[in-house]
């Protein structure tokens, strides 16, 4: 599968996200469409979303209701694309989304694989293939990134380090959408920078595309270490997701202790 390729399917995943063309993500000019969650979206998009603002590097597609697309408009036309992602001038529009009971909720960067750089990569540790059967025992805190237990009939393949038949290592992946399977990986802290992540995360990505799926990593932009493993395992970032929900929604999550 090529790198334009893989490209390809995301956008086209990411149109049918957030209810708007593939290629409207190659355009020069913002793109404003209604927000509708498509029947294919990514399981984890969950409504009520009230606005998406999604970028491939080229420009900015936002999909709103309507009772926000003014300012999403009025957004797109204040600063200049590059710049809708990142204060201060994301407080222009979550000021104004204030006084209509809308938040500014997730923030996220996502990866896709380089094919030219998706290698082997070895860490001295024993390596096995996990399917999901596999998996019913590890619903666990220490691999609560590389599995889901609300969503554990997504999770279809991993791969394991082990040590002395103990699995130190777990990279799993989650079938979120048609095409594309989410990559989450943990490592217990013992065994952390010792290139454990990258070599589990590189094999699954190569396990997933030998399987006609498109492997895809998620992160903060401030979790350095995932974005680290990201890119030292061969993955590239492909795209930038700020989704804007009820005020409520976004109380009832900063009231839940971490």
């Amino acid at each position: 599968m090529t790198a334009q390729k893989i490209l390809q399917i995301a956008m086209e995943q990411s149109a049918e996200d957030i209810n708007c063309r593939a290629e409207d993500f190659m355009k020069d000019q913002n793109v404003l469409v209604p927000f509708r969650l498509g029947k294919k979206a990514r399981s984890y998009l969950k409504e009520p979303i009230t606005a998406a603002f999604v970028s491939y590097g080229n420009n900015v597609v936002a999909s709103a209701a309507q009772d926000v697309a003014d300012l999403a408009a009025a957004y797109l036309n204040a600063f200049e694309f590059y710049h809708l992602f990142e204060t201060p001038n994301m407080y222009w529009l979550g000021d104004r989304l204030a006084g209509r009971g809308y938040k500014i909720c997730f923030m996220a960067e996502y990866y896709l694989p380089d094919p030219d750089r998706i290698q082997p990569r070895f860490c001295g540790y024993p390596q096995r293939i996990l399917e999901q059967r596999d998996f019913e025992d590890l619903y666990l805190p220490q691999w609560g990134n590389a599995l889901c237990r609300e969503r554990k009939h997504l999770d279809l393949l991993g791969v394991g380090a082990y040590e002395d038949g103990e699995l130190i290592g777990l990279a799993a992946c989650s079938a979120d959408c048609e095409g594309m399977w989410q990559i989450g990986v943990d490592v217990l802290p013992a065994y952390r920078k010792k290139g454990i992540a990258s070599a589990l995360t590189s094999r699954l990505a190569q396990e997933i595309l030998q399987r006609g799926k498109v492997p895809f990593y998620c992160s903060a932009w401030s979790n350095i270490r995932s974005a680290r493993n990201a890119i030292k395992s061969g993955f590239v970032p492909a795209w930038v997701e700020m989704t804007i929900k009820p005020g409520r929604i976004v109380d009832e999550m900063n009231a839940q202790p971490r």
